[in-house]
């Protein structure tokens, strides 16, 4: 409880302290009030984030999810060998560090040095290009469905291990296919662990920060400062020094992330497959 206060609770109450003051040349840090939060809701550059986000999401986590279902599901009928190896080899990029991540990423995505440029010359071919403005949504999604297909599989792996054998069988006599045992049985079993891991994803989405940050050094006409709402944020904090700004739009984004979540789980509450 000590380091959850001391680690959480009070540098949320510190930044939502200082999100109410404005620092100006003359007078210094100032009392603000709720002013930040009304500039908040109406700055272009905050949406703006926000929108890449939503469509980032739309591309990167039906990818990542249907990929983890589907080696889950691999996995848990046996129908690989060296199960062990293979589960292993889809887990280990959730155990590379993001940073680290990005930077082989982005060596594989260069525009005058990486490997696929290279075979592109090789082949007298156009070099691809990675970084354009209409194809960084979909490097960003690769980077980072690279790094959580198996964090996800795992979760499913899991809670397919944990559905009763007797229902496979059953379903086996009962001349069901597997693919009618997948859709009919576990589908709707696995309901729970989906339903957390789109809410992770979307929580994850919209803090989006490591993946864009290191790449627009590789793309500056591309990713600026308000690519996302958290680089947005340390942009405002570090190089305008606008801390309490910053810390507004922090909490803005928090509220969004949380509105997302809390819709997404009533809808689907709402829709919930029949067990």
């Amino acid at each position: 409880m000590l380091l959850f206060i001391a680690f959480i609770i009070a540098p949320l109450v510190y930044a939502f302290y200082i999100s109410l003051y404005r620092d100006t040349l003359v007078g210094g840090r100032q009392f603000a009030g709720a002013a930040s939060y009304i500039k908040v809701m109406g700055d272009a550059k905050f949406w703006g984030g926000v929108w890449n986000l939503v469509l980032f999401g739309t591309v990167q986590m039906p990818i990542m999810l249907g990929l983890a279902l589907l080696f889950a599901i691999v996995l848990d009928r046996g129908q690989v060998y060296a199960k062990g190896l293979f589960r292993l080899g889809f887990f280990l990029p959730y155990a590379v560090p993001s940073v680290i991540a990005t930077i082989i990423w982005g060596y594989l995505y260069g525009p005058t040095f990486g490997p696929f440029t290279q075979m592109a010359k090789a082949f007298n071919l156009p070099p691809p290009d990675f970084l354009s403005p209409g194809a960084m949504i979909f490097s960003l999604a690769n980077i980072v469905t690279w790094e959580y297909v198996g964090y996800n599989m795992v979760i499913y792996y899991a809670a397919l291990k944990a559905i009763p054998s007797d229902l496979a069988e059953a379903a086996r006599v009962e001349g069901a296919s597997p693919w009618q045992f997948a859709r009919l049985i576990q589908l709707p079993l696995l309901w729970p662990a989906i339903l957390l891991t789109i809410i992770f994803s979307i929580n994850g989405t919209l803090q989006l920060f490591n993946e864009p940050y290191l790449m627009r050094f590789l793309a500056r006409n591309t990713v600026n400062s308000s690519y996302t709402p958290n680089l947005y944020a340390y942009s405002l904090a570090t190089s305008n020094q606008q801390y309490g700004y910053a810390a507004a739009v922090s909490f803005v984004l928090g509220i969004v992330i949380a509105s997302a979540s809390y819709i997404f789980t009533l809808i689907t509450n709402r829709r919930r497959p029949e067990q």
